[in-house]
């Protein structure tokens, strides 16, 4: 019985995948519950067995998405990376999972399933919001970053810029750069501003490296 759920589960996480993928190709409202199914491969009486719902689908993609990241924060924490090295892998996971949510989708998001997505903005800003804090803590200790630093503050300031070179398109257009290129400079910015003498140090000496694997992590 066991393996049976879990093979469930399995199938149920695939098929989510597998619909994400067809949100961010063809949008939310634009695909109906029969569309899906079929694009699926399977009949709807299939898909009604996992959900009940379109929005119990986008819910439980929610949910998924939550469980995931948590997963990632977690295989994060427990790598042996220094702050900045930490700050970095979580910076550029946050932007390549906001890469993904084009303006199309996040406009479908807020209008028509306006309370899931703040509920699940929320929770993924406190996950994002807790670990930077504790990368805070544990630069401050590592000699890395200031002891005079508001965290609080550091914290919020850092989130913004996230959200904000991916929402703010205009930006990029009258200035003639890239995502990629905004979010090097804002992360670069972010490291100098935060960092002592020796944190600075450590990421020039790291910068060329860090760099390259954020061009990998794009091709």
């Amino acid at each position: 019985m066991d393996n049976e759920l879990d093979n469930q589960d399995q199938r149920f996480d695939l098929m989510l995948e597998q619909i994400k993928g067809l949100f961010f190709e063809f949008g939310i409202k634009n695909l109906n519950m029969d569309e899906i199914s079929h694009k699926l491969g399977i009949s709807k009486k299939t898909l009604y067995r996992f959900v009940k719902s379109k929005e119990d689908l986008i819910t439980r993609l929610f949910e998924y998405d939550q469980a995931k990241w948590l997963e990632s924060m977690k295989l994060l924490g427990s790598q042996q990376d220094n702050a900045i090295e930490k700050l970095f892998k979580v910076s550029l996971m946050v932007y390549e999972e906001m890469k993904r949510f084009n303006p199309m989708i996040l406009f479908e998001l807020r209008k028509y399933y306006e309370q899931l997505y703040n509920e699940f903005n929320a929770k993924r800003l406190a996950i994002i919001s807790q670990s930077m804090t504790i990368n805070l803590k544990r630069g401050i200790a590592e000699g890395l970053y200031r002891e005079d630093l508001n965290n609080e503050a550091v914290v919020a300031i850092y989130m913004s810029y996230l959200v904000e070179i991916h929402n703010n398109t205009e930006v990029c257009k009258v200035a003639n750069v890239t995502f990629d290129e905004l979010f090097r400079v804002m992360f670069e910015n972010h490291i100098r501003a935060i960092s002592t003498p020796q944190g600075v140090a450590y990421f020039e000496k790291r910068k060329k490296e860090i760099i390259e694997s954020l061009n990998n992590n794009n091709n």
